[in-house]
């Protein structure tokens, strides 16, 4: 069992100057073999709920505790990380924080071999992980090598090798595919039939919905609501909406309409581009794309299908790319491409350099304009952090502050990848307004994205690559094509 008492906690930043309070006066108790969703918007203390189970904090991030949480009867204050690694297993958003190797079979027998076990308790406990969570097939390989989906699957495996009674996952699907959810969801499933105690932080809700035994809702630092999977249900999907909550049931979906502007009469022309890593051919091949001028398209497709590099190639950043991009009778080279494209990475750690959130966005601004700096941090509710560090942010605020300042640069093509990590509804539905305001403009948005809710609160236009080819590329202009989207989403 879990239980918490009074927990409060402060970040510190700045030198340890200044603290953000991110929890306050929780308490809660989370019984052995429960399924526990911990949801709510982005910044409501989610993240550090989970820290504190995991030991994190206090033993990792610096800041103010106060109150206590117990795992077993023990304080985890009294606790090493050691101590309570053996009982709890994590996994994070982005697996690659927490891969110590560079292989995947001595990463799920890492935990084990740090813990002191013989070897032949390791191989037992690899052999006994690997067949239970179906990963035999990625072992021996390069860490390198994997997906997203796969690499999050060696992430669950490592955490199950110490056979832990409790696991925490923090956002474990927000950069996975609709493949890679469905194989997300079956190793939770696997932990739920072993009566294991999961506690996952979530904003996609779609796929654990058949799963949850509980919901803890937060807001601001507190627990506002308390459900059992019943009651949360029942609830109308309306009021879910109102607590910033993704949908249940993808379903709901396609009747969601934007306001799809008129056809493009100018468009930028992608022709015959292609890109090979060193170490593998044939990454992309595109014969011939199209993207409408002053609209916004979606790239979807499967983990490893060539989103990413495409996009990179897009802009400029790839020297080894081959191909065309024209637009308005202009071929752009690689290098004017770097100029007129503005980027904004899966992962926003590597594009946040400066101090403050406020100076964050001034960097990328070419004529800087107060008035412009207040209406972006309005826009993507960021004011009342524009003196925060950003590194000292959550993950949905950090991808806020690099989308603000993709905006500010006023470049004329705009490539998000994956803009929604990490993400709430409410914060989901800001950035997809500023998105629409961008393609309002005339400038021409980019989007490689996994999530369809995003794209049909303000895409125009799909591409579909599958293997570094255009599988198919069409407009959202009606139900149908609603659906026709959808249904690559649907849990598989």
């Amino acid at each position: 069992m879990i239980e918490c008492k009074k927990l409060s906690f402060s970040y510190l930043a700045g030198g340890g100057k200044k603290k953000y309070e991110t929890i306050k006066n929780v308490s809660c108790r989370i019984k052995e073999g429960s399924f526990v969703l911990l949801c709510g918007v982005s910044g409501c203390g989610k993240t550090t709920l989970t820290r504190i189970f995991n030991g994190l904090i206090p033993h990792y991030h610096e800041g103010k505790l106060e109150g206590d949480a117990y795992i077993e009867g023990k304080n985890t204050k009294r606790l090493s990380l050691f101590d309570i690694s053996l009982k709890v297993g994590s996994v994070f958003q982005n697996p690659r924080s927490q891969f110590f190797n560079v292989d995947t079979t001595s990463e799920v027998a890492f935990g084990p071999e740090n813990h002191g076990m013989s070897e032949s308790k390791i191989k037992q406990r690899v052999q006994q992980v690997c067949s239970q969570l179906d990963i035999e097939d990625l072992m021996d390989r390069s860490i390198f090598s994997l997906s997203g989906g796969e690499k999050q699957k060696i992430a669950c495996g490592s955490a199950a090798a110490i056979d832990p009674d409790i696991y925490v996952l923090d956002e474990p699907s927000s950069n996975l595919d609709s493949c890679a959810v469905s194989d997300l969801r079956r190793l939770l499933e696997i932990l739920k039939s072993c009566g294991k105690t999961v506690i996952i932080s979530e904003h996609r809700l779609y796929y654990l919905a058949d799963l949850i035994d509980r919901v803890i809702y937060m807001k601001d630092g507190k627990i506002e609501g308390d459900y059992t999977a019943q009651e949360f249900k029942a609830m109308p999907e309306s009021q879910r909406e109102v607590m910033g909550l993704r949908p249940l049931d993808l379903d709901v979906l396609k009747d969601t309409e934007h306001g799809i502007k008129a056809e493009a009469f100018s468009r930028w022309v992608i022709s015959d581009m292609t890109f090979s890593y060193k170490y593998r051919p044939g990454i992309l091949q595109i014969g011939k794309s199209i993207l409408p001028a002053g609209k916004v398209t979606a790239v979807i497709g499967d983990n490893g299908a060539g989103k990413s590099t495409f996009s990179r190639c897009l802009c400029g950043l790839e020297k080894r790319c081959r191909g065309t991009v024209e637009y308005d009778g202009h071929v752009y080279s690689a290098k004017e491409r770097l100029n007129i494209c503005y980027m904004v990475m899966q992962d926003v750690n590597h594009q946040l350099f400066t101090e403050n959130v406020e100076e964050e966005i001034l960097l990328s601004m070419k004529n800087k304009n107060k008035k412009q700096i207040e209406r972006l941090l309005e826009d993507m509710d960021l004011t009342e952090l524009s003196e925060c560090h950003p590194m000292g942010l959550s993950g949905g605020q950090k991808q806020r502050v690099a989308i603000a300042s993709a905006i500010a640069s006023e470049k004329p093509l705009i490539i998000f990848d994956e803009p929604t990590s990490g993400l709430d509804l409410f914060h989901m539905r800001k950035v997809a307004n500023v998105v629409n305001e961008i393609a309002d403009q005339g400038r021409t948005v980019l989007v490689v994205t996994h999530d369809p809710e995003f794209i049909l609160r303000c895409c125009d236009h799909v591409i579909h690559l599958s293997a570094g080819r255009v599988y198919e590329s069409y407009p959202l202009r009606d139900r149908r094509d609603r659906i026709r989207l959808l249904d690559f989403f649907m849990l598989k």
